[in-house]
């Protein structure tokens, strides 16, 4: 049966249907290159259901504001109509000439001109030509394959490159579709890939996104459990190890451990299958972190495509070993066919043996080939170009196969791969570090709730017997992972999308937040007592680091008048800001050193209009336009602060500049009512510090970035990402400056002045035209005189507030306590298996090596050294142990994970 839904261009972006048995049985998807239905038996009635979804084509609107991507602006019009429905028989003859034809003159294009093989090629086409029957082609057909059989015949070069050709759709769980909508792409193809395999046994998919199975398994359990038959068989193949093929860039460390620990766990679950390979083709550029993490979960391989959009630099290897901010290596491979979505054809074959950048050392390649997002995956006409260049002269050879497959093979033949060390920074989509603030932020926050939900949960249960919430905190994990997603934390969807995730963050707040009070009410007791909690790694105010006492918050002081402006003063550190509200000094007591090399507290507002990918991309020559915001409405001490107002354009921003009683930072709250459109708004900070580099934080530690422009890959970084806090400093001297939501950055020194600049928010107009539109509340810190040490502690205090409780005790004392700052507790939580076990992740945080002693504090039975799924392993080098005590001897960043056993255990 064939079905015509109207089909507007391509393999995607279009209408698509899904078509089901009378009794709901799926049968297969509906694409516009996929637009049949096999009819098995078709001596009887054929009786079909077809659910069609309109999905509007957005990318015919790319670069320009649209109305498809909300509902309450798309309108009411049909976008599609259905062309029609029939019944025809399939000449298998004539489908294979077609194939021969588009196999053969695919390659030929690809062949020099010179070539004697492309003329014979061209030579048996033309025999072919002569040899069909335009008049009949049904009867013709055979005769013209007979043409064509010699030139299909000729084997491969011993030299050609070697293919691995995996079966993949990239479907993006969110996008220029809401997520409902993505539940059933991935029904369609899902099915598609099934049917398929019935049909060719030798046929792999490979899948990954361990969310989008749990959405079948949920919605469509029929064909679930057929995915898990062909998972059985060794055709359907999880891959990935993620619960989302996640922005590596903006997740906090614990949660893209957690990306890890619950698509792992989902796989382990459902097929007893761990997952080797970590597959991420289209993500915005990889944290220097994800070695470790990938190797902390039990996976080996890396996979992504993405860098081959790099603007400026091309990458050295396809083949490599990816080195991390600890030095853990993982075997990696970028496809040098430059694409997900491969359609086997003879240009990409072509591209990919002559864009190889390791031949000579290494012979072979892996082609993920499918039509992505809706366009059904892969079809049975690249099966068959396949099948046709296993081995064809003048093509690299094709083998359908695994991931793993295939990253063993290359891992055996590359025996002493090259290594590139650091971040994988992608030299484009550098506006996703800024834009959807809303979206971003409330990532941040419940990245943090969800820090102390399960801190002083696990706490309460150990202290009280309080019932830890494994479901509840299950469900939020998994909703906070799916929106980081590389289409929704990074702020590239349409409106739809991130509106419902705001509401999510909302509601997700409102739940941790329920957790939260019930375990600290546990601990604190009844009574009028005010306890403060401090879920924050190290100890503050009087507070000792993830417990709970009785302590007075110290207040704000009280800024003053002086001649010219306005000063705040604590004793520790001294701000002075002039009549518009500028920072004009800060002095810290202790070097008693002036951190300004000119005017700091700077907006300043840049056009913002790049070339194309507009919600994603900062282009290098929006620095050629610039205002300072210098003007203020008005600067006035409005109780123990310093309130700044400025308006400019249709938008206006009050700071709320305060200093806290024995604080080493100041800190700036910032309202922004924000209403301008392709504008950027930036903070800047002139510092007085000759910074040949800049630190920023990221997963379970810090990345290095030149503050120059000596080379094209430096000069390609002019804006980067940090989570909490970036520091620049000198021999002896440095400044932090932390964030509680705020990704982009860009940092640059001329002279001995290093200027730090925070991306506030932007304005694109696609794919969402209202991106940032409204009200927003973002918070700085700024800490002259800092360490890399004072810059960690400071990012988790400004993410991290004290809670005030009322109870009857004086203290909750803290389950873990350690005797090194520098190493920083990220999580503690009862373990995975409801064992009640209790599991502490911690890391080296400074970048150098660090010894520390771990006290426990409750009882436990031996403590244990397990990877991020709470498996033991051996760290015999790094972990001993001795009574209540662990001694740790941690290289630069290294992530540790201890599980202490329960005492019901231990009984």
């Amino acid at each position: 049966m064939r079905v015509e839904l109207g089909f507007t261009g391509g393999p995607g972006f279009n209408a698509e249907g899904l078509v089901y048995l009378p009794d709901g049985t799926v049968v297969k998807g509906i694409a516009p290159r996929n637009a049949f239905v096999p009819i098995d038996n078709p001596d009887g009635p054929v009786d079909f259901y077809i659910e069609a979804a309109a999905n509007p084509d957005i990318g015919k609107y790319f670069w320009s504001p649209m109305p498809l991507g909300d509902k309450a602006t798309s309108g009411e019009d049909a976008l599609y109509r259905l062309g029609d429905v029939d019944l025809a028989l399939r000449d298998l003859n004539l489908w294979g000439l077609q194939q021969d034809i588009a196999t053969l003159d695919g390659l030929m294009h690809t062949l020099p001109e010179d070539l004697p093989r492309r003329h014979e090629i061209l030579r048996a086409l033309e025999r072919m030509l002569d040899t069909v029957d335009p008049d009949d082609l049904a009867g013709t057909a055979a005769a013209g394959r007979e043409q064509l059989a010699d030139v299909l015949a000729r084997p491969a070069y011993a030299s050609a490159h070697r293919v691995t050709a995996v079966g993949h759709a990239h479907i993006d769980s969110a996008w220029l579709w809401p997520v409902r909508e993505t539940v059933r792409k991935c029904a369609r193809t899902f099915s598609n890939m099934v049917d398929l395999m019935d049909r060719h046994p030798d046929f792999r998919f490979a899948c990954s996104s361990a969310q989008q199975y749990a959405w079948i398994k949920d919605k469509y359990p029929s064909l679930f459990a057929r995915i898990k038959e062909k998972v059985a068989a060794g055709q359907f193949i999880p891959v990935g190890g993620m619960w989302v093929e996640a922005d590596t860039n903006m997740p906090g460390a614990e949660a893209m451990a957690r990306q890890f620990v619950m698509g792992k766990r989902f796989f382990l679950d459902e097929f007893g299958i761990d997952t080797p390979e970590v597959w991420l083709p289209d993500s915005f550029g990889y944290s220097a972190a994800m070695p470790q993490i990938v190797a902390a979960s039990g996976s080996e391989y890396f996979l992504t495509q993405k860098i081959s959009w790099n603007s400026v630099n091309r990458m050295p290897h396809h083949t490599f070993i990816w080195e991390g901010i600890d030095g853990t290596g993982v075997f990696t491979h970028f496809p040098p066919v430059d694409t997900y979505n491969s359609d086997l054809g003879g240009g990409d074959l072509a591209h990919a043996q002559r864009n190889y950048r390791d031949s000579g050392a290494g012979t072979m390649s892996l082609v993920p080939f499918g039509y992505g997002d809706g366009g059904g995956g892969p079809t049975r006409e690249m099966l068959a170009y396949a099948t046709r260049k296993r081995s064809l002269e003048g093509s690299p050879t094709v083998t359908l196969g695994t991931p793993a497959q295939f990253f063993a093979d290359a891992r055996a033949e590359y025996a002493n791969p090259p290594r590139w060390s650091g971040e994988l920074y992608l030299e484009l989509h550098r506006g996703t570090y800024t834009s959807q603030a809303n979206t971003k932020q409330g990532n941040r926050r419940s990245e943090h709730l969800l820090r102390e939900a399960e801190l002083w949960a696990a706490t309460a249960a150990v202290r009280t017997g309080f019932e830890y919430p494994y479901a509840e905190l299950d469900e939020i994990w998994k909703l906070v992972l799916l929106q980081q997603f590389h289409d929704i934390l990074p702020g590239s969807s349409i409106a739809w999308v991130h509106k419902d995730a705001e509401r999510n963050y909302a509601a997700i707040a409102s739940r941790l937040q329920a957790v939260i009070e019930a375990a600290t009410r546990a601990l604190a007791g009844t009574g009028a007592r005010k306890l403060v909690f401090n879920a924050a790694p190290h100890a503050r105010d009087g507070v000792p680091a993830l417990g709970a006492s009785v302590a007075d918050r110290p207040r704000p002081v009280t800024p003053t008048l002086v001649p010219g402006g306005f000063r705040l003063d604590n004793g520790t550190i001294a701000a002075t800001f002039d009549a518009d509200g500028l920072l004009v000094s800060l002095v810290d007591a202790v070097s008693g050193r002036e951190a300004m090399a000119a005017a700091g507290n700077l907006l300043q507002l840049h056009r913002d209009t790049p070339n194309q990918w507009d919600a994603w991309d900062i282009d290098g020559f929006y620095r050629n336009t610039v205002t300072d915001l210098t003007g203020a409405d008005s600067v006035a001490i409005v109780d123990d602060a310093l309130v700044i107002a400025r308006t400019f354009g249709n938008s206006r921003v009050v700071q709320r500049i305060t200093l806290r009683q024995g604080s080493g930072a100041l800190d700036i709250d910032i309202d922004i009512d924000w209403h301008e459109s392709e504008k950027l708004l930036k903070l800047s900070f002139p510092f007085d510090v000759h910074a040949d580099r800049s630190a920023s934080e990221t997963q379970f530690g810090h990345v290095y970035r030149p503050t120059h422009a000596n080379t094209s890959w430096d000069e390609a970084k002019f804006e980067i990402c940090a989570h909490r806090w970036v520091h620049v400093g000198e021999s002896g001297y440095g400044v932090a400056v932390v964030n509680n939501s705020t990704y982009g950055h860009d940092i640059s020194r001329r002279g001995s002045t290093t200027v730090v600049r925070m991306s506030l928010l932007r304005a694109p107009l696609f794919p969402d035209p209202d991106c940032d539109q409204g009200h927003h509340r973002l918070q700085f810190s700024v800490r002259p005189g800092a360490t890399i040490g004072d810059a960690v502690e400071e990012g988790y205090r400004r993410n991290l507030d004290p809670r005030i409780v009322d109870g009857a005790v004086d203290a909750v004392e803290p389950l873990i306590s350690l005797d090194n700052p520098a190493v920083v507790v990220e999580s503690v939580k009862l373990a995975l298996d409801g064992s009640g076990d209790v599991v502490v992740r911690l890391y080296e945080s400074r970048g150098g090596r660090a010894e520390a002693t771990v006290h426990s504090n409750f009882g436990h039975g031996q403590p244990i050294v397990t990877d991020l799924l709470e498996r033991p392993i051996d760290e015999s080098g790094t972990v001993s142990f001795n009574g209540d005590e662990i001694y740790l001897t941690l290289r630069p960043f290294k992530i540790l994970t201890l599980r202490f056993p329960s005492v019901e255990r231990r009984a």
